[in-house]
């Protein structure tokens, strides 16, 4: 891969990335303010949107190849990526189970549930010790 390649690559995941920011604030802002501030309502609505994006896309790109490789990386990496992680946990923890590694897809899911809340407070902890 040429340097221009790789950084024509570089920007339009550097601008997916920005759109999939800007969809998550909008739309996260948009499901909060119509259901209420009492549960986050916006963060599930794109935490599962985005699973249903990862899928459809995974799926077009990979199995159909209705999606080129280049692309695939762009959408996934970029947009997705900034849209939501989540969708890439549950992605990778359904790729562990389809292999049968089934002690992986529950450490996977849970571990990094349960580690990513002890390491939130902790990190919480620091900043008011610090």
């Amino acid at each position: 891969m040429s340097m221009n390649d790789t950084m024509h690559k570089i920007l339009l995941l550097a601008l997916a990335g920005a759109c999939g920011t800007l969809a998550r604030y909008w739309l996260s802002g948009a499901v909060q303010g119509l259901l209420g501030r009492g549960f986050p309502w916006g963060t599930a609505a794109v935490n599962l949107l985005g699973c249903l994006l990862f899928g459809l896309v995974f799926v077009l790109a990979d199995e159909r190849q209705l999606i080129r490789a280049e692309y695939r990386v762009v959408i996934l990496v970029g947009f997705m990526g900034a849209f939501t992680t989540f969708s890439s946990l549950i992605f990778e923890t359904g790729e562990l189970m389809r292999g049968s590694q089934w002690a992986f897809a529950a450490l996977n899911l849970i571990g990094q549930n349960v580690l990513g809340f002890a390491a939130f407070f902790v990190g919480a902890t620091l900043g008011r010790v610090i």
